[in-house]
């Protein structure tokens, strides 16, 4: 048994995922409103969120921060429209488990449920057990990709790894660390988007007891854990710039400082780092240090896109049902043509974690042994004729979705993105309001 708090506005939906949850065995606590949310997580313990992304008072994103703030762990799902999948991949970014598309289907969000549950602690499993569950293309800019991680790998050099979100920038840097001098020493990840800025030091350098309010043992900090071997940090550029600086020590001297200690502890570690965006920006921005940068890039390494891996991608969709069948104890041999021509179609925004997790809603949807068109989500057959529709100014209804879009936007810059004042102002009730920022993708 779990003990779950959801995070819906939706009071006749909440009610069904309590009760289904609950004949399930878990322990549900509802709540309405981000603000809610806020005093639950502070004041009661939970092994779970479940989380709708657009809510009335704000979005999963200020649930996702104020956990960071607070220095918890939980496991957070998304729930959030197929059209909103760009932002769920953003929510992964800032540490939430997974997400789910709405329509919720009860056996695929039983087993994400599970899967959070259960989830590894990556640091702890070996290197060779996490490889087996990936594959590395086949296309001429995966050979390119290998090719620059073979040449990089046996080398200390320190490696920025570059990517969008879920194009397996940790894969790489786990087979960079395998591939290593180092590879029979620890390697540990550290997500900087999931670290608060009071915490990065603390879990980056360690600390002393009493070294501030709520320091009440030493604590070993990551580049300590890690030394002699590598340490990974995802998504470096959320470092403060304090921290930047206590980083840049640490890799020009070798020696790291506990928090509220005296005590200089020399590390050797190999510094591997990943970011989805170009931190030459942060540097002209005065966000990113640039001696930081250029101690930390003596090599990058760019990870393509799924959209730009050619007949990669159906090497992936293969590989995936394969797991799929395995985790989900299906039998899924083949795709139907129409199903094929769907997921080579679309853009994948998400990249290989959207391709994965809709690989496996498809096979857990699909009790035969031939994977249907149906078992996909509908929305994306919507997306992808609207990437291939053309521009066309004399398609009345086109131009009414335009006007509409931008009076809807308008609206919500005026009242400041309150949503009751902008539905009243518009003259439309607030679902149907959520109902039209999800389809034109306002934020």
């Amino acid at each position: 048994m779990a003990r779950i708090l959801i995070l819906e506005d939706d009071t006749t939906f909440a009610q069904l995922l309590d009760g289904f949850l609950t004949k399930n065995g878990h322990e549900i606590t509802l709540v309405t409103q981000v603000k809610q949310s806020f005093k639950q997580v502070e004041t009661n313990t939970f092994d779970l969120l479940l989380i709708d992304y657009r809510l009335p008072d704000g979005t999963g994103f200020e649930v996702l921060t104020h956990l960071r703030d607070l220095g918890l762990s939980i496991p957070v799902i998304i729930m959030t429209s197929f059209n909103d999948v760009r932002t769920a991949v953003k929510s992964i970014q800032l540490g939430a488990f997974d997400y789910i598309t709405k329509p919720v289907n009860p056996d695929e969000l039983l087993m994400v449920i599970k899967n959070s549950l259960t989830k590894k602690d990556l640091k702890s499993v070996e290197p060779k057990e996490i490889n087996s569950d990936f594959i590395k293309g086949k296309s001429a800019i995966a050979d390119k990709l290998y090719e620059h991680i073979n040449l990089v790998a046996p080398t200390d050099m320190s490696v920025i790894i570059q990517g969008e979100s879920g194009t397996g920038k940790e894969f790489a840097a786990r087979t960079l660390h395998q591939q290593s001098k180092r590879a029979d020493k620890p390697f540990v990840a550290i997500d900087c988007g999931a670290l608060s800025k009071d915490l990065a030091a603390s879990e980056l350098f360690g600390h002393v007891k009493g070294a501030f309010t709520g320091a009440l043992n030493d604590k070993k900090g990551q580049f300590e854990a890690a030394n002699g071997g590598t340490l990974f940090l995802d998504e470096v550029g959320n470092l403060s710039y304090e921290v930047q600086i206590k980083l840049l020590r640490a890799l020009q001297e070798r020696i790291i400082q506990p928090l509220g200690s005296t005590k200089q502890i020399p590390v050797n570690v190999r510094i591997i780092t990943a970011t989805n965006d170009d931190l030459a920006n942060s540097m002209q921005q005065g966000e990113f240090r640039e001696d930081l940068y250029h101690r930390l890039n003596e090599f990058k390494i760019q990870l393509p896109p799924l959209r730009e891996r050619g007949g990669d991608l159906e090497l992936f969709i293969n590989h995936f049902i394969q797991l799929s069948n395995r985790d989900l104890d299906r039998n899924v041999k083949s795709v139907s043509a129409e199903a094929k021509a769907l997921l080579l179609s679309y853009d994948w925004p998400g990249n290989l974690r959207e391709l994965s997790n809709v690989i496996k809603r498809m096979v857990l949807l699909s009790p035969g042994d031939i994977a249907q068109i149906s078992a996909l989500p509908d929305e994306m057959m919507i997306s992808v004729h609207q990437q291939s529709a053309p521009g066309n100014s004399s398609d009345l209804k086109a131009v009414n979705e335009q006007n509409e879009k931008a009076l809807i936007t308008e609206t919500l810059i005026k009242v400041r993105h309150n949503k009751s004042k902008a539905a009243k102002i518009l003259n439309i009730d607030r679902k149907t309001l959520y109902a039209k920022m999800e389809r034109y993708r306002i934020e």
